[in-house]
Formats: structure tokens, C-alpha cells, sequence
């Protein structure tokens, strides 16, 4: 881990979003005490907590396996930490009901977890974590486990709890669209250090280097050279103005990226138009990916709303496309 400054506000939801082996899961256990930094310092509340155990932290984790215990009932498990923190016997059984209805677990509280599905044990992991009211609240890959449908399921059910409680929470993922969908704010993380931090559509519409735009969402990246204008003189295409904030030494080598969703259909060639013939068509439900090649040039995924009356796109038709305004072109330098 290197040069990490990062604030997260409380009562926020940040997701630290980046691949295998970017360092999500061990800048996690350096905020929850399991691994000690060598340098820089953790606070909570403006107080340094470095000498602190994660217990003595206040912080709550969930990991994706859940780790919940396979001998103890439901009850006995989301009991275990109230117990460990040494709460009255009396108020104990009250707090276990609390958390349980809190996840709609409640009629389950006898079972074991092996008696459980996997959405259900990853609610008892959350109310055992929520039960001590802990300070952070922290997710590594916890939906990683589930299957599509029942994973979101639970990305709403977190995401509920998490604002019902106010209890402030980083989520580490892999998964963009679960990071887009759920976090106040992003933390994209490459090789051990923050690439960007933003709200998720500043993560998506304005990408601060390359990594961040090639990580996040489905984009298609052209090489050209940087002109007045803005512009940028493509390598295979013709020359595609950029927005005003774009700025770059004349004759740069840039690259530009333009997302599918961002190109347009044109009826026929215009200037900033690209030529091209499709060769696969892709219907997605609603909309439709379409990936055409440029002559003499890369190929290109463009996406569309899906005309029911209208019908697809053939195979092997010659199309004329050009991004959906100057704003939509992202250029990044090509180093």
C-alpha cells in the first residue's frame, strides 16, 4: 500500500472497487487492526487507533464465507459478540430478537447455519455484526458467494440496513455494477494505491487516468493525435472534437475513449463520422450491443435501446456512427 489518504464521512457507504491483488482486502484489515500499516495512521473520530485491537476498534466485519459458527443456533451466533463484549444476560436475548426481525430472521433463530441458504446466513453474519453497534461497518467480497438474482437481493437488503442504522460502511468488491449501485462514493484502487475517488457517476462519466476508465464499465479506446480545436486526429477515422476541458501539448499522442451507450447511429457520413460494417449483433433484453469493425481500423461496441418494431441491425451492413457530442470523447495521454 502506498500514498493512501482517504476520508470516508460518517453515516457514508464507500466502496473500494479494483481487481484481484489491487490491495482492497489488505487496506481493509489495516482499518479494521488486523494488519498493522508500517507507516501512516488509521483514525476514527479524529482519534489515532493503531495500538487498538479490531475489537477495541468497534468495528464490525462480514466476510464473504459469512464465518459464521456451525455448532450454534442463529441466536447463540449473533449472541456470541454481545457475550464477548460482555453486555448484561438480560438485555442479550432482547438485542438477538432486535437484529434478527431487523433482517426478517427472526423465525429462524433455533436453526444452524448448515440449516440455512446463503442469503440467509449472510443475514445472520450482518445482525451478529450489526448487534454490537459497531463504529464501521466493514464488507469484504460479501456477496461474492450468492448467485445473480439472490445477490442483488442482498445488495438492496444491505443497502437498507445500512441507511436504516446510519452506521458508516466500506465495502471491498470486484463487481463495478455492485459498486456503482451501492456506493455514496468509489475508491478504484490499482497496485496498491487510490487511482480516483468519486461518486459513482463521476467514476463513470469522468475518469481521471485510463485504468479507471477501462476498469469501470465497457468503453472503446481509439489511438490519434491531439490538434487545436479540441480535437483529436484519429489513427483510423477522421478528426472527433473534444470538450474544452480536454488540454494537451500539440501533436500529443493521446487515446480516446467513448463509451458504447455514447455513440450514435448517423444516416450518413458526416464529418466525425466513422465508417464501418457490423459483425455481431448482441440483444441484451431492452437494448441491443452492436460490435462494428473500422475499415483498415479496430473494432467498436456501440449500444441501443431496442426498437420492438423496428427489428436489428443486420450483419454486414455498412454503418456511419459518431459520438453522442464532444463531451462523450474522455482523452487521456497515450503513455
Amino acid at each position: 500500500m502506498r500514498d493512501i489518504n482517504l476520508d470516508i464521512a460518517g453515516g457514508e457507504l464507500v466502496a473500494l472497487l479494483g481487481p484481484s491483488g489491487c490491495g482492497k482486502s489488505t487496506l481493509l484489515r489495516i482499518i479494521s487492526g488486523f494488519i498493522r500499516q508500517t507507516e501512516g495512521r488509521v483514525l476514527f473520530d479524529d482519534s489515532v487507533v493503531d495500538a487498538l485491537s479490531p475489537a477495541e476498534r468497534g468495528v464490525g466485519i462480514v466476510f464473504q464465507n459469512y464465518a459464521l459458527f456451525p455448532h450454534m443456533s442463529v441466536g447463540e451466533n449473533v449472541a456470541y459478540g454481545l457475550q464477548a463484549h460482555k453486555w448484561p444476560r438480560e438485555r442479550i436475548g432482547k438485542r438477538v430478537a432486535e437484529m434478527l426481525d431487523l433482517v426478517h430472521m427472526g423465525e429462524f433463530a433455533s436453526r444452524k447455519p448448515r440449516e440455512l441458504s446463503g442469503g440467509q446466513q449472510q443475514r445472520v453474519a450482518l445482525a451478529r455484526c450489526l448487534a454490537i453497534d459497531p463504529k464501521v461497518l466493514l464488507l469484504d467480497e460479501p456477496f461474492g458467494a450468492l448467485d445473480k438474482n439472490l445477490r442483488l437481493d442482498m445488495q438492496i437488503e444491505v443497502k437498507r440496513l445500512q441507511r436504516q442504522s446510519g452506521i458508516t460502511t466500506i465495502l471491498v468488491t470486484h463487481d463495478q455494477e455492485e459498486a456503482l449501485s451501492m456506493a455514496d462514493r468509489i475508491a478504484v484502487m490499482s497496485r496498491g494505491h487510490i487511482e480516483q475517488v468519486s461518486t459513482p457517476t463521476g467514476i463513470y462519466d469522468t475518469p481521471q487516468t485510463l485504468f479507471v476508465n477501462e476498469f469501470v464499465g465497457t468503453t472503446n479506446v481509439l489511438r490519434g493525435e491531439f490538434i487545436e480545436g479540441p480535437a483529436v486526429r484519429l489513427e483510423h477515422g477522421p478528426i472527433l472534437p473534444v470538450g474544452p476541458d480536454k488540454a494537451f501539448q500539440q501533436g500529443r499522442a493521446v487515446v480516446v475513449s467513448i463509451r458504447p451507450e455514447q455513440l450514435r447511429f448517423r444516416p450518413a457520413p458526416s464529418d466525425g463520422a466513422f465508417a464501418a460494417v457490423i459483425t455481431t449483433v448482441l440483444p441484451l433484453g431492452a437494448q441491443v450491443v452492436y460490435d462494428v469493425a473500422l475499415t483498415g481500423g479496430p473494432s467498436l461496441k456501440i449500444a441501443e435501446p431496442r426498437d420492438a418494431e423496428g427489428g436489428l441491425r443486420p450483419v454486414g451492413a455498412t454503418v456511419y456512427l459518431a459520438p453522442a457530442s464532444p463531451a462523450a470523447c474522455n482523452v487521456f495521454p497515450a503513455s
